[in-house]
């Protein structure tokens, strides 16, 4: 198989990819402009939405193209999947034997083997995670801080490796299995020679495109790619057909993702059926049904939930550095409205605190003594809390508000809310909060930023509130690394110093009024196995947050947008059929999708 750049014609991208769209979506015999039967292809979108830069798997996530980046299943694939709707993890290269405080130790399938017909052996294994080691630019160099080493045994005709917790690190077993589905294997014997080549230069090799005929372990490899779309192609010899399903091959012989410039094109191409799933936010999907449109839940919230969008708050800024004001601002919040208007409805009713009161979490969440630590909500609560702190808010004649003054009398500065211009779903929720807020007199504004601008202020706290959601992906870990990522004072650095958590600067370990137990229930969390310990843990863990509140919590959203197309593939994952999880099928379990998927 060779893989070719595909030529870009004089018309506009955006007329180009809808024309070759149209014309390989009419009829289940009908052929693209590429020659890709309809009912023998896969249009997935929303996950690549520039030009394909690289397809290095030891780049960035953020810099690799689909489906090498991020925690994509179809080129590399991971030991284990999760399953984000039984919570189970599931195999894929290797299965999971056991688990403790001291190890997780996975043992490989001897079947597999990576396209050139190489097996798979621990020497990938190793390889990758070591690269973490020797290099402190490498995608896996965080690893580190989990895993001491790696052991190696041979049981059978079997390896199994021992991921061994390091101790006198982080201490924490449950991010390893985190890991263990997020790092994808690369093959050592083609990408350890690359090294050789550059002198063990490894910014010289992630520099490769590796855009010619890669080496995989995937169901798919690459055929062709441009700025129009990327397409795969389904590899017949792939190892898991038989280990893992049977014999049977994946539905689609082609797997294409054309490349759009916002999620409006995604949502017309999905309506018309020429796209068969995506994963873009589309407004009032329940009016889309009659043109075969599906979702998870036929009925309202449609998705499952799995992330919170959240106002991340610096407490090192006045007013901000008083938990009252915090608390001020998150009784003031129309969350509604927020669920209502900014989101269509795709969402449970919000509770206090950290915790999902649903799914996988919710054995873990406490209603009634999350209640008892939360505010109340509403204006009058929020102008209540205000003026019980010594607040005061200035009108103008017009009875807009002014200013804010504090329980001196001083002038406060105007607030702003750093978001990405043009994230529609996050617009629109900081305008209902901001609206919210003035209303209730606190002095609050929205600040749409570029996405160049919002990233680099994230871990340097260059702002006064920042939308994020946190600990976004649904893995094993959580909610502990939700708090983790929200409340953690581990790495706690004064602004302008770079944090990857905690980017609020909340609890600082060398003030007066530090708070060490917020620290030693997040490192006790994870050694923990009894559930009413657990329980108990996450309850303080949230009590804690409720009463300082370093963050707002807006929204329940799904770990991704999950919808599909009937018009030319059924087998789609419902809750009525669920064989899958409500994922695109290119992420962790969702990738199971595939063999199940039937052209019409």
């Amino acid at each position: 198989m060779r893989v070719t750049k595909l030529s870009v014609s004089g018309l506009p991208v955006a007329l180009t990819v809808a024309l070759s769209l149209l014309a390989g979506c009419k009829g289940n015999s009908a052929k693209d402009a590429g020659g890709f039967p309809r009912d023998q292809t896969l249009y997935l979108g929303g996950s690549q939405w520039g030009d394909p830069s690289t397809f290095n798997p030891l780049a960035e996530s953020w810099q690799a193209a689909w489906p090498v980046g991020d925690r994509f299943n179809l080129m590399y694939e991971p030991l284990i999947n999760y399953n984000s709707q039984t919570g189970q993890v599931e195999p894929l290269l290797g299965s999971l034997v056991s688990k403790s405080n001291d190890s997780i130790v996975i043992e490989l399938n001897p079947a597999a083997k990576w396209s050139d017909g190489k097996p798979v052996t621990s020497e990938d294994v190793k390889f990758v995670y070591d690269l973490g080691r020797k290099y402190k630019d490498a995608a896996t160099a965080y690893v580190t801080e989990f895993i001491s080493q790696i052991n190696v045994a041979k049981v059978g005709n079997t390896e199994r490796l021992s991921f061994l917790v390091d101790k006198k690190g982080r201490n924490n077993p449950l991010v390893i299995l985190d890991l263990l589905q997020a790092v994808r294997i690369v093959p050592a014997h083609i990408f350890q020679p690359l090294l050789d080549k550059n002198n063990g230069d490894l910014s010289a090799v992630k520099k490769l495109k590796v855009d010619s005929v890669p080496v995989v372990s995937g169901p798919y490899n690459l055929k062709t790619y441009s700025n129009q779309k990327i397409v795969l192609e389904r590899r017949d010899d792939y190892w898991g057909n038989a280990a893992l399903h049977a014999g049977q091959k994946p539905g689609p012989k082609y797997i294409i993702h054309p490349i759009f410039k916002d999620n409006n094109a995604f949502a017309i191409a999905l309506q018309q059926g020429d796209l068969d799933a995506s994963q873009t936010y589309i407004p009032r999907i329940s009016v889309k049904a009659k043109d075969g449109v599906g979702t998870w839940y036929k009925k309202a919230p449609y998705f499952v939930p799995g992330s919170i969008p959240m106002l991340i708050i610096n407490v090192t800024k006045e007013p901000l550095n008083d938990k009252a004001f915090r608390r001020a601002m998150a009784a003031a919040i129309n969350y509604g409205d927020i669920k209502e208007l900014a989101v269509s409805g795709y969402a449970n009713d919000l509770k206090p605190g950290l915790i999902m009161p649903a799914g996988l979490e919710a054995k873990y969440y406490n209603e009634a003594d999350a209640k008892a630590h939360a505010v109340a909500m509403g204006a009058a609560s929020a102008k209540k809390i205000l003026a019980d702190a010594g607040y005061k808010s200035v009108f103008k004649a017009d009875g807009s508000l002014d200013y804010m003054t504090d329980k001196t009398g001083k002038k406060l500065p105007s607030l702003s809310i750093k978001s990405p211009a043009g994230w529609s779903d996050w617009e629109a929720m900081i305008k209902i909060a901001v609206k919210s807020m003035r209303e209730a007199g606190i002095d609050v504004r929205e600040g749409f930023v570029d996405a160049s601008l919002y990233w680099p202020a994230k871990p340097s706290g260059d702002f006064d509130i920042l939308m994020d959601k946190p600990s976004a992906s649904v893995t094993p870990s959580l909610p502990w690394s939700r708090f983790e990522a929200v409340m953690s004072s581990r790495n706690w650095a004064a602004c302008g110093k770079s944090m990857n958590e905690n980017q609020g600067r909340y609890n600082n370990p060398k003030a007066a009024d530090y708070n060490p137990k917020v620290d030693s229930l997040l490192k006790a969390i994870p050694l923990l196995s009894d559930e009413s310990a657990l329980k108990k843990a996450y309850a303080e863990l949230n009590d804690i947050f409720l009463d300082d509140q370093p963050a707002i919590p807006l929204v329940y959203l799904p770990e991704q947008f999950y919808e599909f197309s009937t018009k030319t593939w059924t087998g789609w994952p419902t809750e009525k059929n669920p064989s899958a999880p409500p994922q695109l099928p290119w992420v962790s379990a969702g990738i199971k999708t595939l063999w199940n998927l039937k052209a019409k």
